[in-house]
């Protein structure tokens, strides 16, 4: 397989998407949040000092899927469609999904990626003077369509403990 992100001297490069078609990109993403019991009732009651924990994490997911061209150094800025931040609960665990979409030349799975990971980076943010100890896992794309490549569907994961 080419590695496209490197010129000719082997050195760090953006690809160049100039040439590829315009067509609708959409990625899902998703993250989870695991903590105590007290720590979930705390954000399911807004009872946490700093607020809303899901509406600050939703607005913070947005936002970075907005600035991932800034963040990671080898994406293009985008002009992008939607993002959504979806946050569900499975126990203790809160789950977070987060959907973007743009019509451009290139894929928007970094900036769902992004997206998700600075939601959850927030909601410890917000909790961890109540739990230091949450733990963040299972980052992953769910789904990409649109482009060349087509479509990606992650497959069934095994629930994890």
């Amino acid at each position: 397989m080419e590695l496209t992100h490197f010129n000719d001297q082997g050195r760090a490069k953006m690809v160049d998407v100039s040439q590829k078609a315009e067509t609708v990109r959409d990625a899902r993403a998703t993250v989870q949040v695991r903590m105590c019991a007290d720590t979930r009732e705390k954000i399911q009651n807004g009872q946490m000092k700093k607020g809303d924990v899901l509406a600050v994490a939703q607005v913070a997911g947005i936002m970075a899927a907005k600035k991932t061209g800034d963040l990671i150094p080898m994406c293009h800025p985008l002009l992008l469609s939607a993002v959504d931040i979806a946050f569900s609960w499975v126990g203790d665990t809160l789950e977070i999904e987060a959907c973007v979409r743009c019509t451009g030349q290139t894929g928007v799975e970094m900036e769902a990626l992004t997206a998700a990971s600075t939601a959850a980076l927030t909601v410890y943010d917000m909790c961890k003077a109540v739990e230091r100890g949450m733990v963040i896992t299972n980052l992953r794309l769910l789904h990409k369509s649109g482009g060349k490549s087509g479509v990606y569907d992650a497959p069934e994961q095994e629930e994890t403990k």
